[in-house]
């Protein structure tokens, strides 16, 4: 009987390479659903075996926590040398994109509030 192992639902590529890189490494029977062609799908790693879940499990986790370990130890280098992306250096370096966008959001907000105070709510 297949057990769910691993929701793949907003985890990066490189982070779903590695864990189906791990369990291939560590000889655990898997396999991979997509989110379909619609995304209505459970984009997931399977285990084949009950036995390889736990084994597996606690593979994922380890792996889970050096990768956390490792993304805050670069933020904070980032950070120590003014690297990392703000919202104002992302405006900086694109002010017409992230102007659309605000002025976008503000039509967005301003029709609803027209639309509020026309029906009389």
């Amino acid at each position: 009987m297949t057990l769910l192992l691993f929701s793949l639902r907003g985890v990066p590529e490189d982070e779903s390479k590695d864990v189906c890189d791990l369990l291939t490494a560590h000889n655990i029977d898997f396999y991979e659903t997509s989110a379909g062609n619609w995304g209505m799908s459970m984009p997931a790693l399977w285990v084949r075996n009950e036995v390889d879940v736990e084994k597996a499990r606690e593979i994922i986790s380890t792996y889970q926590e050096q990768r956390a370990i490792n993304s805050r130890d670069n933020y904070k280098k980032l950070k120590q040398n003014g690297l990392q992306q703000t919202f104002l250096k992302a405006f900086i370096a694109q002010p017409v994109r992230y102007s659309t966008y605000i002025f976008a959001m503000a039509l967005v907000i301003y029709v609803s509030i027209k639309l509020l105070y026309e029906i009389g709510l």
